[in-house]
């Protein structure tokens, strides 16, 4: 699993922090998601695919790398 945000798509509603905290952080100039690993580990990737269901804007991008 890789990640892609777009920062420009993002609204800074932090539900990807609340759901991956690990994974994601809000930039704190624009509140925009930072992504802290555009590979997460495998134990986080259930966390991961939550965080970009939930995502208002649509902001979080999954590619699969297999």
């Amino acid at each position: 699993m890789e990640l892609r945000v777009d920062r420009e798509r993002c609204i800074g509603a932090g539900m990807c922090v609340l759901t991956a905290p690990g994974v994601f952080d809000q930039d704190a100039e624009d509140g925009r998601v930072v992504p802290l690993d555009r590979i997460p580990a495998p134990e986080r990737e259930a966390a991961v695919r939550e965080a970009a269901e939930v995502c208002p804007s649509g902001a979080i991008t999954i590619v699969s790398r297999d």
